[in-house]
This record gives C-alpha cells, structure tokens and sequence, in this order.
C-alpha cells in the first residue's frame, strides 16, 4: 500500500490569503489534490495543515481522508513531511512507500501519481520523482526504507535534499506542468488566464 501525503500546513504568507482554497474549475486546489489522490488505487490519503487549520478543516469536513494537524508548521515543510510520515508509521504500518504531493500543483492528476506508483513497481528504484525545469521534486514517492530520514528533516527543505543525496537512486517521470504551482496572487492570475 501506497500511503498518500498531502502537505498543506503552510500559512499562504506571497499569496496573502489561504492558497489552500483558492478555486480554479470550480474546486479548491486542495479538494483538486485530494480527488487526485483519493482516486488512486491501494493508496491511504492523509493531509497535513497547520496555517489556517480551523478555515481548513471546514473545507474538508466531508472528505473521505485522514487530516493531521501539524502544532509545528511554522518551523518549514519539513515538520509536515515528518508529521506525515509519523502517522503512517504508526497508523497504517502495511504502507510500503510514500508519496508526498503539495496542494499548490494544479495539475497534479491521477494518472501521474499511478505512473509515480508503476514507476517504482517496474524500475525497482526506491525514489520515483516528477521531473520539470530541469529538476526534479514533487509529486515524489519514497520507499518506507527511507521513512526514518524524511521525518528526520529540519526547516524549509522538504524532501528535495534527498533527491540530491541520492541521485543514484532516483527514477524520474516527466510533468513539465509541475512547474506551475501557485505562490502569489499573480501566478493566480495566470493559473485562472490559462
């Protein structure tokens, strides 16, 4: 089983209002990231907020997906990688990988976190990341051998330091529309124009 992280705990501060419920065709980014995940097969979904939980939360009162909150948030990504990754240890221990996925990448679908899943299952590579822009990141999944490292970081670097301490390990699958994700009011803007 596949153990689905959407991290959402971040406080919105170039947007200047929760990006987490911004609508673009007729859904929230968040509801847009939890119907892409929720959709995927053999998976257990959890969200991380933080920032604005209690606005949040209304917004997910009907979702069919577990909701952690993360007292941490304001110390970077990180803590919501390691909240997450905590609760799927402990909850759901049959989860074999992770995958970590950001509520601001509208074009975040199921058939690209399927393909991350089938990527990994086919190549036998432990880390499977979306590639855009010549980098790579998220949507990312991680192989449980790892768990114990990803809640072991600290601050703003989320998971992409592992991406590059283990290039060697690391199968990518094109997304060039994970570039666009949604950090001020103007890529908003061009996210509603597009």
């Amino acid at each position: 089983m596949t153990g689905i992280i959407i991290l959402a705990a971040g406080a919105s501060s170039r947007m200047g209002r929760p990006k987490q419920l911004l609508v673009y065709q007729q859904q929230s980014l968040l509801q847009r990231a939890i119907k892409a995940a929720v959709a995927v097969p053999n998976t257990y979904v959890i969200v991380v907020v933080g920032a604005h939980q209690s606005v949040i939360a209304l917004e997910l009162a009907n979702e069919s997906i577990k909701v952690i909150y993360n007292a941490d948030w304001q110390q970077g990504m990180a803590s919501s990688v390691s909240v997450g990754i905590k609760y799927l240890i402990t909850e759901q221990p049959a989860v074999q990988n992770a995958l970590l996925m950001l509520c601001d990448q509208p074009f975040v679908d199921t058939a690209l976190l399927q393909n991350l899943i089938n990527t990994q299952q086919t190549s036998g590579r432990p880390i499977v990341a979306s590639a855009y822009q010549n980098t790579l990141g998220a949507p990312v999944l991680f192989d449980q051998y790892y768990f114990a490292e990803l809640m072991a970081l600290q601050g703003q670097e989320g998971a992409k330091t592992m991406l590059n301490k283990y290039k060697s390990e690391v199968i990518s699958i094109p997304f060039e529309q994970g570039a666009i994700d949604i950090d001020t009011p103007e890529d908003y803007e061009r996210l509603l124009n597009f």
